[in-house]
C-alpha cells in the first residue's frame, strides 16, 4: 500500500497547533496521510519557525524510530480479503560477535571526540564500553547505540551521527538515524526495543535508577552523578511502555524528563507505579529554566555540561594556544586546579538538589 503524506492544509489559525518544541501558539502544522488512511502522534509534524525552532519531526522519521507502527496504524485498512501477516510475539534480537565488533575504532567517533573533550579519552572510551556504545561505518564516524536487555540478549542498535564541536545530532540535510537491523535488511524481523543501558541492571541492584530520554544524557549524567545508575527510554516514545518498564521492577527510579516532556513523562507515573515501581520525578529543571534553555530543549545533560571538568577546561585552552599541548607533553605537566566560572542557578540548584537524594 503507498502513503502521500503533506502537511495539512491552511485554512486559518485554527488549524495550527501549539509547537511540542518551542511552545508557541498556532503555528505548528502536522503531518497528514492523503488517502486518509494513517493518523500520526500530535508531535508529528512542523513549526513555521524555521530560525528560531526548527521543529520538523517528518513521518519518515517517526517510522525510523516506530518500525512496526506503519503496520499498526494501518491494520484496520487492510482489506478483509487479503491475508494478513501476523508477527511472532517473540523479539527478534541481532548477534552479540556484530555488537562486540563494533566496539572500537572510538577515536573516528564523533561523538567519542566530542565526550573525550570533556571527559577525556580515557573515561571516555570507559564510558562507551559499559554502555555498549559503538562505531558504525554507515555514515563516517557514526554511533551505535546498543539496546541489550536484562538477559544479556541485543535486542538491536540505534545509529545515529553527531556533531564533534557541540554533541548534537546532525539533522540537515536529513535525520541520520537508523537501525542496525534495517542495515543488515533483517527480514520478518520485530523489533521490541528495550531500556538503553538496561544491561547493567542484573549486575547493579543497588543504586537508584535514573531515566532520562536520549542515550547521550544516560552517558553524560553518569559522568557527573554515579551514585545514579542511568539509563535512558530511547526517544520520547523508545522503550516508554509496560512491556519495557517492567524489568524496573522492585527499584527505586527517579525521572528526568527534557524541558517541554514533563507533563507528558507525569501522565506515565500511575503506569509505572501499577508495575510495582517506586517512582518519582525531577521537576525542578521545568520549573526554573529560563526562555532561552526552554526554547533549546535542555534536559539534565545540558545543564550538565555547564560545569566544566578540568579536561574540558584543558582542551578549551589548548584550541586557543596550541603551543600549550607540546609544553605539557615535553615536561609531563598537570592539571591540577582550575578557576571555574560561576554556574547558572538552574545548575546550582539542580546538581544540589540531585546530591540530597
Amino acid at each position: 500500500m503507498n502513503y502521500r503524506f503533506t502537511l495539512e492544509p491552511y485554512k486559518g489559525v485554527s488549524t495550527r497547533h501549539t509547537c511540542p518544541n518551542c511552545h508557541r501558539k498556532s503555528c505548528f502544522a502536522k503531518y497528514i496521510d492523503t488517502e486518509k488512511q494513517i493518523s500520526f502522534p500530535d508531535y508529528v509534524g512542523r513549526c513555521n519557525h524555521e530560525q528560531k525552532c526548527g521543529y520538523n519531526y517528518t513521518p519518515k522519521m517517526y517510522f525510523d524510530e516506530n518500525p512496526i507502527a506503519k503496520e499498526r496504524l494501518s491494520e484496520e485498512f487492510v482489506p478483509v480479503s487479503k491475508p494478513r501477516i501476523s508477527l511472532p510475539t517473540e523479539p527478534s534480537f541481532i548477534e552479540s560477535e556484530i555488537m562486540r565488533q563494533s566496539l572500537k575504532l572510538y577515536r573516528t567517533n564523533k561523538l567519542f571526540q566530542f565526550l573525550s573533550f570533556h571527559f577525556g579519552q580515557e573515561a571516555t572510551e570507559e564510558l562507551m564500553l559499559r554502555y555498549h556504545v559503538g562505531t558504525s561505518k554507515h555514515w563516517p564516524g557514526a554511533t551505535v547505540f546498543w539496546q541489550v536487555d536484562i538477559s544479556g540478549r541485543v535486542r538491536t542498535g540505534k545509529v545515529m551521527l553527531y556533531n564533534p564541536e557541540n554533541g548534537r545530532r546532525i539533522k540537515e540535510p536529513h535525520n541520520y538515524i537508523t537501525w542496525v537491523h534495517s542495515i543488515l535488511k533483517k527480514e520478518n524481523f520485530n523489533l521490541r526495543q528495550c531500556l538503553f543501558g538496561e544491561h547493567l541492571l542484573s549486575s547493579d541492584q543497588q543504586r537508584p535508577v535514573a531515566l532520562v530520554e536520549s542515550e547521550k544524557s544516560a552517558l553524560i549524567s553518569s559522568f557527573y552523578l554515579p551514585q545514579y545508575l542511568w539509563i535512558a527510554s530511547g526517544g520520547k516514545n523508545g522503550a516508554f511502555n509496560r512491556d519495557a518498564m517492567s524489568v524496573l521492577r522492585n527499584r527505586r527510579v527517579l525521572l528526568f524528563p527534557d524541558l517541554g516532556a514533563t507533563d507528558y513523562w507525569n501522565s506515565k507515573m500511575e503506569m509505572i507505579r501499577n508495575l510495582g515501581i517506586e517512582v518519582s520525578l525531577f521537576d525542578f529543571m521545568e520549573r526554573n529554566a529560563t526562555k532561552e534553555e526552554r526554547d533549546a530543549g535542555y534536559d539534565i545533560a545540558d545543564f550538565l555540561l555547564r560545569e566544566e571538568t578540568k579536561e574540558a577546561i584543558f582542551n578549551r585552552l589548548i584550541t586557543l594556544n596550541p603551543a600549550l599541548k607540546t609544553l605539557v607533553e615535553t615536561f609531563d605537566l598537570q592539571l591540577v586546579n582550575v578557576e571555574k566560572a560561576p554556574l547558572s542557578a538552574t545548575v546550582q540548584h539542580t546538581r544540589k538538589g540531585l546530591f540530597k537524594r
